[in-house]
């Protein structure tokens, strides 16, 4: 069983940065793709990115494309995401997830609060 622990959350004001990470216990993390997921107040949690074992593909939804960059680094068993030009509605909880495509399985983490101020 692989167990997930999200950090790196945190308030800043729209048009900054933050970076967070997923730590993932485990010796199989480098066999999974993995994904970030995002749940708004009152909203159903939705696809963020995803990226493959090797970390060579990556795929993002639209919302944040051209703004957040998935990448991971399999010695370390962690998965990030960074995150610029942030907007208010990027305010949410996020969650790390293992992927098939882009739909996620196994466990979740407790997530990470990111707020984002205009």
């Amino acid at each position: 069983q692989v167990q997930l622990v999200e950090s790196g959350g945190g308030l800043v004001q729209a048009g900054g940065s933050l970076r967070l990470s997923c730590a993932a216990s485990g010796r199989t993390f480098s066999n999974y793709a993995m994904g970030w997921f995002r749940q708004a107040p009152g909203k159903e949690r939705e696809f963020v990115a995803a990226i493959i074992w090797s970390g060579v593909s990556t795929s993002y939804a639209d919302s944040v494309k051209g703004r957040f960059t998935i990448s991971r680094d399999n010695a370390k068993n962690t998965v990030y995401l960074q995150m610029n030009s942030l907007k208010p509605e990027d305010t949410a909880v996020y969650y790390c997830a293992r992927v098939r495509g882009t739909s996620s399985f196994g466990s979740w983490g407790q997530g990470t609060q990111v707020t984002v101020s205009s």
